[in-house]
């Protein structure tokens, strides 16, 4: 298993309509083959910041949901709404406490 972890910050007041289509991807991903779960998290002490922790059987998996045309799209979106690029990092799950 794998977990990805992207860290972006947003513009001054796009936090809802980013968080809404955040919604909306983690829903597509749902049924997509090899999906895990996902959580959205804002650091307390930067609400501007948003940390999408996403969890797949493997990475293939996830790439093959990046490259779909619906994704591609949802990305510009996202994109558009972000004050700067965001980081992402891939982890091996070790352990795994459900």
């Amino acid at each position: 298993m794998m977990t990805v972890i992207t860290t972006t910050r947003l513009r001054h007041g796009a936090e809802q309509e980013w968080d809404a289509a955040i919604a909306e991807r983690f829903a597509s991903a749902h049924d997509r083959p090899g999906w895990v779960c996902g959580q959205l998290l804002t650091p307390l002490e930067a609400p501007d910041t948003r940390v999408i922790v996403g969890t797949w059987r493997d990475k293939d998996q996830w790439d093959a949901w990046h490259h779909d045309p619906a994704f591609v799209g949802q990305r510009a979106r996202l994109k558009a709404l972000e004050a700067e690029p965001s980081t992402t990092t891939w982890y091996t799950v070790v352990a795994d406490a459900p």
